[in-house]
């Protein structure tokens, strides 16, 4: 044999070797490619009737794709649909938002300006959604297939036999709410770019700009741009209000026609080099391949077994909505816009933005730091760099570079002490604790205009405020002592802190037996006051770190059974309904109230209750807003039987899970392994760890860092003993 023979054998064999990875890549060294389990239809739709009631048990998700963490999400939105395939989107945010430079490919030639694209009707028929790729019929004539890096978008357009042209539109001024600022030019044959303000986010507007370069790979017969009722063909700029930019294409030979997109938040520049780091070339089916691979990198941290194809698909869509959010901020250089609205560069890792923490404290925080703790404490350290750049406190929900103030209490201090306490460590403790204790001891303490803590002063001085709000800070109090006390060993705050998270005493109305706001007299209000998207009998249970304080003050177990009981009845309450809301996050923890009343067999059927009523493997089956992956982690701990109780300690209130077989990768580099889990079985009649039996409802976090093994018993028939002679932990004045 020669040598030409030899090299030409050993290219060959380099070659299938290639083409085989290409297969692989998507798959996790189990060989389960995760990502085909995701239905990313659910929560896309909502429960009412026509556009009015769009908002009734809706998840506010959306189905295109999406990088885990990434700055680009590729889709539909939930509010504006039918405008096309948008460049970013927040999953689950319950107000219109985003949705720049949104593109859509429609039949034929341009003949007039799409103006605001409301009226283009591309009545999609949706043939794959699954992680990090979208395929979806346009119009009955063309197929759209979707797919992302972490900082790009990617479009694979083909059409029938029967369409010889196609023109593909692109929005410059155009998104899910309103812009004042925007502008296109097309820079040569297929290529173009432009820049648009972000709009507002739930009434808070935003002068951050997004800037976005996209080519095709095909050389176009016709383009121009639009504004307004104005069709300029052959034109090369278009600025303001409802503008963008057109190509059409002959498409007769059959070839589909490639798009790709970069974005950058702080110029054209760096969104250039996004795209051309990211991705250089026009294999879509390399690109796709690559997100598939990054995303079960991240679903397979939790392997579960199951013959139910119905709950796998729900858990691992419910995994990945966990994954969506934050988002990675700063550019590929290391470049980002910070709160103070100036440029700056990441130190140390990534930088991200989309915090929506009064939601995700409760839940997403603690699961991302238990499988992702690197990315945890840099969303960490993110938030502490925005917090300096604002004007030294805390934000509650950002967007972008901007505080938005929307929601209430102190939820970033939770989240950041949740992080610590579930091993998100790697972050400047010092300085965590420096910014908690200037938003809860310094009345004015802002993040930009926004007050870290509104009525900061009179809670201080009084003891009560509106209650709803209170609450939340009497939670925020307890994770900022029990931070000093983890981070620092000062048992001195601690002890400071934990006294006044007992203020929530000062609501407690003993003629009523309610928790209630005071005048500033301290009178009481009416029972129904100050209470936010949720009732008095939602946020009653809001003092997580002490319930048999609570418990004990309203009359004691049998009478807060009761009470429980009555709250269960129904699952789907609205913001006024006086039972629970699985739809929101004021009583997320309640079902696991049963396991401090002694009475844990009811934690475990109220759960189910929920899971099998409430959720469904459908666009419309999600019982309220996905919440940036708040609702998402919920379902997870719920699945496998561990749920992050108290604010800012490490550790689990326990319900049986729905799998026989659970294995989660923890950020540790161990495996925790849970086993007898069963979805026909709701009812715990043993638990061992590591061959050890429990008889309670609590394991603390340090027991299983390390990994093990938790063994589940689980029965159809109650054991109303089992869990009820080891307490769970409260934490009173005296602890």
């Amino acid at each position: 044999m020669n040598g030409i023979q030899v090299r030409s054998i050993r290219l060959i064999i380099v070659f299938l070797f290639c083409f085989q990875c290409r297969h692989l890549i998507a798959q996790t060294s189990s060989g389960i490619n995760y990502a085909e389990k995701v239905n990313t239809l659910i929560g896309s739709k909502g429960k009412g009737h026509g556009i009015q009631e769009r908002y009734l048990e809706a998840g506010y998700t959306f189905p295109g794709a999406m990088y885990p963490f990434g700055m680009v999400q590729f889709t539909p939105t939930f509010f504006t649909e039918h405008k096309g395939f948008v460049v970013n989107q927040l999953s689950g945010a319950g107000c219109e938002h985003l949705g720049n430079f949104p593109m859509l490919p429609l039949p034929g030639e341009l003949k007039a300006s799409p103006d605001s694209m409301e009226h283009l009707d591309p009545r999609y028929q949706v043939n794959k959604a699954i992680a990090g790729y979208y395929k979806v019929k346009v119009k009955e004539k063309i197929d759209c297939e979707l797919t992302v890096t972490k900082r790009t978008g990617m479009a694979r357009i083909s059409c029938l036999p029967s369409e010889k042209k196609i023109t593909v539109i692109i929005g410059s001024g155009i998104n899910s709410t309103k812009i004042t600022d925007a502008q296109i030019r097309i820079t040569g044959p297929g290529k173009c770019e432009g820049y648009a303000n972000t709009g507002s986010f739930c009434g808070s507007p935003s002068s951050l700009k997004v800037y976005f370069v996209a080519e095709f790979d095909a050389r176009p017969t016709a383009s121009g741009t639009w504004k307004g009722k104005a069709f300029e063909p052959s034109s090369k700029s278009a600025a303001g209000e409802n503008s963008g930019a057109y190509f059409t294409f002959d498409i007769s030979s059959g070839k589909p026609v490639g798009y790709k997109f970069g974005i950058s938040y702080v110029s054209l520049e760096n969104a250039k080099q996004n795209l051309a780091t990211e991705n250089p070339g026009w294999s879509f089916d390399k690109v796709k391949q690559e997100t598939a691979a990054a995303w079960n990198k991240y679903l397979g941290k939790i392997e579960v077994s199951s013959g139910n194809t119905e709950q796998l698909t729900q858990f691992y869509t419910h995994l990945y909505h966990s994954f969506g959010h934050p988002n990675v901020f700063n550019d590929v250089n290391g470049e980002y816009t910070g709160a103070d609205h100036k440029v700056h560069k990441a130190e140390r890792g990534d930088y991200y933005t989309s915090f929506s923490n009064w939601d995700t404290y409760r839940t997403q925080g603690q699961l991302i730091s238990i499988l992702a703790p690197k990315e945890m404490s840099e969303m960490v350290s993110s938030q502490l760099v925005f917090a300096e750049q604002s004007g030294g406190g805390f934000a509650r929900w950002i967007m972008g570079d901007t505080e938005t103030g929307i929601m209430q209490g102190d939820p970033t201090s939770i989240l950041v002490a949740n992080a610590y306490a579930f091993g998100a460590t790697d972050f400047d403790s010092k300085k965590a604790l420096e910014i908690m204790r200037r938003g809860a001891e310094v009345p004015g303490t802002k993040s930009q205009n926004i007050l870290t803590r509104p009525f900061l002063e009179q809670y201080l001085g009084k003891g009560y405020m509106h209650a709803s709000m209170m609450l939340e800070y009497t939670s925020a109090d307890f994770a900022i002592g029990r931070f000093a006390l983890e981070a620092f060993k000062d048992s001195t705050l601690w002890r400071r802190y934990l006294k006044r998270a007992q203020a929530w005493k000062n609501l407690y109305n003993p003629s009523s037996g309610w928790l209630q706001s005071r005048n500033n007299d301290g009178s009481w209000k009416k029972y129904d006051e100050d209470w936010r998207e949720a009732s008095y009998k939602n946020y009653f249970w809001m003092v997580p770190y002490n319930l048999d304080g609570l418990i004990t003050v309203s009359g004691g177990k049998a009478k807060a059974e009761q009470r429980l009981d009555e709250f269960f009845s129904q699952l789907n309450a609205s913001y006024n309904q006086e039972w629970f809301a699985a739809g929101n996050e004021p009583d997320f923890q309640v079902p696991w109230v049963y396991n401090w009343i002694s009475v844990p067999y009811k934690t475990q059927e109220t759960v189910r209750r929920i899971l099998n009523e409430q959720y469904s493997n459908r666009d419309n089956g999600l019982p309220g807003n996905d919440d940036l992956g708040a609702m998402g982690a919920w379902y997870v701990f719920a699945d496998i039987g561990l749920y992050p109780m108290v604010p800012g300690v490490g550790g689990f209130s326990v319900n049986s899970p729905i799998f026989s077989t659970i294995n989660i990768h923890l950020g540790t580099g161990q495996t925790l392994a849970i086993r007898g889990g069963d979805a026909d079985k709701k009812y715990i009649t043993s638990l061992k760890l590591n061959g050890r039996p429990l008889d309670g409802t609590w394991i603390p976090w340090s027991s299983i860092r390390n990994g093990g093994e938790l063994a589940f018993t689980l029965s159809a028939v109650p054991d109303k003993n089992w869990g009820t002679q080891a307490a769970p932990p409260s934490y009173d004045n005296e602890d």
